[in-house]
């Protein structure tokens, strides 16, 4: 099969050729319709994360159908169409797993990332860890739900009730959830990099009540906000911008340093959280969501042969939505 790999970070994706992946116990081949590339691919890619030793093939967005399963696979069955998340495999043994916390297993295994991913024809996924995806979205509309969706979810979630929502970062995450947000009667206020107008533009084109760059004050204290951007220094911004009571998310797997801020921004109880990859459950209940809520998820269609192309362009913020990887 053709792939696309990471040898060593800090150095472009290559090309190769590798054999057929051949699915073992509790496993399933998927013929991979398409990819969506993630910031977390790209923080893989840079170094931002523990270096692997050996060459691994990144995406964690996978759509595509299952061509043969492995012993002891019941469910799901050949021909189905499935999506491969960014959480991979878990031991199920360890106290977060027997908790239903197995996002924070310290044994669990990633997409893309410790298990070669979607950045190829074939990829073979734990078939405990595939989700059916709704009906009603193209392979290439699905896929963006798979990670952006998923974490955007998990996200919101943690944000409560917050009726006034800032959103730091208006990318694949952000605008997906800022409509299901919006679908939930809340007021988005979007926060883009300062003099992004297009990025601006395009969260009211998703119902923003208001765009502004991230130099800029919110018009109303927020109720929550969610950081999508790796930037820390939108931590202490996020912060001062939240009424008493207010929550910040923090919803990348990776962000640069957060400058020392006076605790005046903490106080009157407000909070600081991340979020930290997903659970199955977390899938279950946002792909079901999704089943029932118009979400429409921006593409942009790739040949699997430019991926680095891809990368540069989400390095560079010069993506609206999310780009989407076809090995055809």
């Amino acid at each position: 099969m053709f792939a696309m790999e990471l040898a060593r970070p800090g150095q472009p994706l290559r090309p190769a050729t590798r054999a057929d992946p051949i699915p073992g116990p509790g496993q399933v081949l998927i013929r991979v319709a398409c990819c969506g590339v993630c910031r977390t691919d790209l923080h893989i890619v840079d170094g931002e994360l523990p270096a692997l030793d050996h060459p691994v093939v990144p995406g964690h967005e996978i759509v595509g159908q299952v061509v043969a399963r492995g012993h002891e696979v019941e469910h799901p069955a050949v021909g189905d169409r499935v999506g491969v998340p960014w959480l991979g495999w878990t031991c199920g043994e360890c106290e977060a797993c027997r908790t239903g916390r197995e996002n924070l297993c310290a044994n669990a295994r990633f997409t893309g990332y410790h298990l070669d991913g979607g950045y190829a024809q074939l990829a073979v996924a734990d078939a405990r860890y595939v989700f059916s995806l709704p009906q009603r979205y193209t392979d290439e509309q699905a896929a963006p739900l798979l990670c952006a969706g998923l974490i955007g979810y998990r996200a919101l979630r943690f944000a409560g009730q917050a009726r006034r929502l800032g959103i730091y970062g208006f990318g694949a995450a952000a605008h997906i959830i800022a409509q299901v947000a919006r679908h939930q009667g809340r007021e988005i206020f979007a926060f883009t990099r300062p003099g992004d107008g297009a990025a601006q533009a395009f969260a009211r084109e998703l119902g923003a009540v208001w765009a502004g760059g991230s130099d800029q004050a919110a018009p109303h204290p927020l109720d929550a906000a969610l950081i999508f951007a790796p930037v820390g220094a939108l931590v202490p911004v996020a912060l001062r911008a939240l009424a008493p009571g207010g929550t910040v998310v923090c919803a990348g797997i990776h962000m640069s340093d957060i400058p020392a801020f006076a605790y005046s921004a903490l106080w009157q109880e407000r909070r600081i959280v991340s979020v930290a990859n997903l659970t199955r459950v977390d899938g279950e209940e946002f792909l079901a969501l999704a089943a029932n809520t118009p979400i429409q998820t921006r593409t942009e269609a790739l040949p699997l042969a430019s991926a680095n192309e891809a990368l540069a362009r989400l390095r560079d913020g010069r993506l609206q939505g999310a780009a989407v990887l076809r090995p055809d």
